[in-house]
């Protein structure tokens, strides 16, 4: 069983799950809230409210099933509740799933740029043929 993850450790995977990602960029939006962003598009924005908050772009299909599994999951905090999610610690936030939640918000955006301007082709990126 995969352990929940705390405030620091959300915020490293994150980070970490984040900067993995091809043409990606981690910057201080302002003192408050941190950014992650594809050829500068948004994917990823956090900031701390008593707890952390990591704001993710979701399939609109998905919101509401994540929202209805994850007590630690609501929409979007400040953000399009159609569009966007938030994670914040507790049962069953762990790595895996915030590895799930920061590549499927980066594919929402590459998708949405022009052609030329994808760092990585979203259809396929990340899938394994097994």
């Amino acid at each position: 069983m995969k352990a929940d993850l705390d405030d620091e450790q959300l915020w490293k995977a994150v980070v970490d799950a984040a900067l993995e990602l091809p043409a990606s960029e981690l910057y201080p939006f302002n003192e408050e809230w941190e950014v992650a962003r594809v050829c500068g598009k948004w994917f990823m924005i956090s900031t701390v409210r008593g707890k952390r908050m990591v704001n993710l772009k979701a399939d609109p299909q998905d919101v509401r099933a994540l929202c209805e599994s994850f007590e630690s999951i609501t929409p979007g905090y400040h953000m399009n509740k159609k569009h966007w999610i938030t994670v914040m610690p507790g049962p069953g936030i762990n790595d895996e799933l915030i590895r799930e939640l920061v590549m499927e918000s980066y594919l929402l955006v590459v998708d949405g740029l022009p052609k030329y301007q994808q760092p990585v082709d979203p259809t396929s990126y990340g899938h394994r043929d097994d």
